[in-house]
Formats: structure tokens, sequence, C-alpha cells
């Protein structure tokens, strides 16, 4: 019997912003200067940078660390001399913000040594906070990295009676600073009549009817993008054309039902409607859940199963070797 089959259209792009703001900001009244803040891992915001009078501290010129994201080159030695590089690891980096806190009195300064200390140790028992950096011209240059706190608070001989001059360091498990606004990439179903038996997919596309869309990663690096299947499906194939490498995804999805695929630096975790585990409905050996390159990447979705209803988001945070 003929599988009803459409075309998957793009919604408009939209985003969502990814830190948290508990509390009212401000931005640098600096002309040219960026501006920073911390996101504790309660998701209290404080600025980092101006204007200081507000909260008694502010970011001494001293950073370091927000360059290029290290790597580690793993190789083997030649017989004739030499080394072949066997491939590149991406690191954690630590970066170092120093701050100048102070107050009128010894008990005003006090006070804000020990909130804004507060703030940053809480990851010792919370998890990462956020540092996410502005850029005057606009949020679209504002870029975050999680870290957590490991040194800086332990105070320096001199200081403590009404300013002290933290250095920290903070620890980024994950070497590369990320967007601020999530990306997503959105194609619903459209029917479109009577379909042609020969023609039983249901079609992902931009503007043709081939199969083809396309997705712009503005990052440095590939990344890897979660995925949201919205039934009815029955099969979802997913291919970059771009490198070559595709996956099929066989798994009944009722109307509304949805599949999820998530991808972090150690697993792949693929779930059902109910949040069983769908691993074994993937085509493997021959599956490779693909990454998107930086730059344009030129994809093709297909779903059997297909009808009003269905739909396939891809999100991502574009990652970027410095702040």
């Amino acid at each position: 019997m003929p599988l009803r089959a459409g075309i998957l259209v793009p919604s408009p792009p939209t985003t969502t912003p990814q830190a948290p703001t508990t509390v009212p900001v401000t931005r640098d009244p600096v002309v040219g200067a960026m501006r920073a803040t911390w996101a504790d891992p309660q998701g209290a915001v404080v600025e980092l940078t101006g204007p200081h009078e507000a909260h008694g501290w502010f970011t001494r010129p001293e950073v370091a660390g927000w360059g290029a994201a290290p790597v580690t080159l793993v190789t083997d030695p030649l017989p004739r001399g030499g080394v072949s590089v066997r491939h590149q690891r991406r690191e954690p980096r630590r970066l170092t913000w120093p701050l100048h806190v102070y107050g009128d009195t010894h008990l005003q300064f006090l006070d804000r040594y020990r909130r804004l200390m507060r703030h940053f140790t809480l990851t010792k028992y919370r998890g990462a906070g956020t540092l996410t950096i502005y850029r005057p011209d606009g949020s679209d240059r504002a870029r975050a990295i999680d870290c957590l706190y490991e040194d800086g608070f332990g105070g320096e001989p001199g200081e403590n009676v009404r300013y002290a001059n933290p250095t920290l360091t903070l620890f980024c498990p994950d070497g590369y600073f990320r967007a601020v606004d999530r990306q997503f990439i959105r194609r619903t179903y459209q029917g479109t009549g009577g379909s042609p038996y020969l023609r039983p997919y249901l079609t992902v596309s931009s503007s043709r009817t081939l199969g083809e869309s396309t997705v712009f990663n503005g990052g440095d690096i590939e990344v890897y993008p979660s995925w949201t299947i919205t039934g009815p499906a029955a099969q979802l194939v997913a291919t970059n054309e771009t490198t070559g490498e595709s996956f099929t995804l066989t798994h009944n999805l009722l109307a509304g039902q949805t599949a999820t695929i998530t991808i972090t630096a150690d697993r792949a975790l693929i779930r059902g409607h109910n949040g069983e585990n769908l691993s074994g409905k993937l085509n493997f050996p021959g599956a490779v859940l693909w990454a998107l390159l930086p730059g344009t990447n030129d994809v093709n979705f297909q779903v059997t199963g297909s009808g009003p209803g269905t739909q396939v988001e891809l999100s991502f945070y574009p990652l970027y070797e410095t702040a």
C-alpha cells in the first residue's frame, strides 16, 4: 500500500538564550570595552566588569587563557626518525581572571568580598558556573564557557582590609567557547495531496524537492547537533552529504511522540518517547551520528510513515576557539 508522503518545509529559525539571568544586569559604560558576567551554579548572575560602583568590584586587565583552545598531538615514532601524528585531542583550558574588590569601610569590603567569593566557590558543590563575554557590537558575538573555580581567593599579604586583588583560576572542562544562543533548524511536514507510489518518502527540503537542505554552522570547529524527531514516523534516514556520513533510526512513533538523540563528549544517548534506550534501533555498524562542519553543510533527511505533525529538529551551539 503506498505510503502518504509530503515535504518537510523549514520553519523560521529561532534561538533561545542559554545563560540564565536572575538579576538585572547593565552594560559596561566604557565605549568599545567588553562586558563579562558570571552565572553561578544556582543561576544568579553577577557583573564582573562595569559599572563597578554598583557592586564594588571589577576585572583587571590581565585576563589570560582565552586564546586558541589547547590540543594534544598523539604521535607514533617513525623508524627513520621523526613522528607521524595519529590524531589531535582537544584539551580543557584554564582561564586566569584577575579581579579588584574594594569598599569604603572594612565591613563593606568584607561583605562584597564574601558575596563574590560565594558565587564562585559554589562550583565546589553545585557543578560548573558559566562565564559569558559580551562584545560592544551586539549579542551575536557573545560567547560563553562553563567553568569550575580552582584557586584565587586565598588572600594576599597586606590585603583584605579595604581591598583585595584575587586572581582566579577557572578550570574549563571543554576547551571551546560556545555561542550564547542555541541554533534551531526545524523541518515540518506539509502534505502534498496525492503522491506517486514511487516517491514513498517524506523529504526535508528548504527549496528543492530532492531531499536536500542546507544547515550553516557559524562556529570555528565541528559540532554534534541534538536531534528531536516528532511522529508520526517509522524511520529516519539522515545524511550529511558534505561529509558522506549517514545513519538510519528505525522506530515507530505515533503522532505527538518523540525520539531524541543527544551526543556528548563521551557518549550518545538515543531515547524514545518513554525514555527507553533506542541504541539498538540504529543501523550499526554502518551508522555514523555525524557532526556539522564549520560553514555550510548539505544534509538530506528522509522519513517514512509520515503525516501531519511530523517534524525533524536539529539544535546546537556553535563552538569557537576564543572568546
